[in-house]
């Protein structure tokens, strides 16, 4: 069990509360960014995190600098599988976007709140009545956004296992990132656990793919938006709300990805936006709604900035 640590005052939860909704849309931009690439899905992947490394140890250094408490210099183990974690994750979106429908494999990648409830208690959360509620509620709109798109046959059962596969990934992420900021500020977790990942992701697409250059500077420009966008900017958000809310929680706000996911491909590629879309979204905008936290010291937070 973690050490006791001073709550959160209500105003701070609010604004990270806040951060994990500009985060959620951060990365829900991401497959925009993929689609314009012009390299392979492994490659991007891979791009995404090794171009946002500069910026994050610039980011790293600054948060040390200005940390008011001495920051470890060697890295927990929780930097290290917060890496390793994001590198199952992606391995298998990619994995499941080609092996089974894009509504499976997005549907399917929703469900890591579900492995963060479920492991909250191994890193000493509890998980209340009303984030249950709340993940129900999230879940059938996250189903509702993908409507009738979602189909089970047996031709895509290894996308759709892969599918969980991507959830997994994500949701042992939330936990390792949770536990990572209890002891460091949130560039300098993301900094090592984003090298994990680049070594990682590296060599998958050295192996899978074996084709580094855009082929076209548009892409270029794609894959710096990815990095500096989704992965600093989503990820980095993320990673510093979590050192002030619940993975739990903070996993439930991750679903307005799906949200934002429906949205960027209404707007940029013209996919349909129709009554059950809206539904599922304000389904999920509920279920955040059920689920937050509650009193003027609602979560407790790590000792780190």
């Amino acid at each position: 069990m973690p050490a006791s640590r001073s709550p959160e005052p209500r105003s701070f939860v609010a604004v990270a509360l806040l951060a994990l909704v500009v985060a959620a849309f951060a990365m829900g931009v991401s497959p925009v960014f993929v689609r314009y690439a012009g390299v392979g899905p492994f490659t991007s992947a891979f791009y995404r995190v090794f171009l946002a490394l500069p910026l994050l140890w610039v980011l790293a250094a600054i948060e040390v600098r200005r940390a008011t408490v001495a920051v470890p210099k060697r890295w927990s183990r929780a930097d290290v599988l917060a890496g390793l974690f994001f590198v199952l994750d992606l391995f298998f979106w990619h994995l499941a976007i080609f092996n089974t429908t894009i509504a499976n494999a997005t549907l399917l990648a929703c469900m890591a709140p579900v492995w963060v409830m479920l492991f909250s208690l191994v890193i000493g959360e509890r998980v209340t009545r009303p984030m249950v509620a709340g993940l129900a509620l999230c879940v059938s709109g996250a189903v509702a956004l993908v409507g009738s798109s979602w189909q089970l046959a047996p031709e895509r059962l290894l996308g759709d296992l892969y599918g969980i596969g991507t959830s997994l990934g994500f949701g042992l992420y939330f936990l390792a990132v949770r536990v990572a900021r209890r002891t460091a500020p949130a560039a300098v977790v993301l900094a090592r656990s984003t090298v994990i990942t680049a070594v990682g992701l590296a060599v998958i697409a050295g192996v899978a793919e074996n084709s580094w250059v855009p082929a076209t500077l548009g892409g270029a420009v794609a894959l710096v938006a990815m990095a500096t966008i989704s992965h600093v900017g989503g990820q980095g958000l993320l990673a510093w709300a979590l050192g002030h809310l619940s993975a739990a929680f903070s996993s439930l706000v991750i679903f307005l990805e799906a949200l934002a996911g429906a949205l960027f491909g209404w707007i940029f590629f013209g996919e349909t936006l129709g009554f059950w879309q809206i539904v599922g979204g304000l389904a999920i905008l509920a279920g955040i709604w059920v689920a937050r936290p509650r009193g003027a010291h609602a979560e407790e937070g790590p000792a780190a900035p």
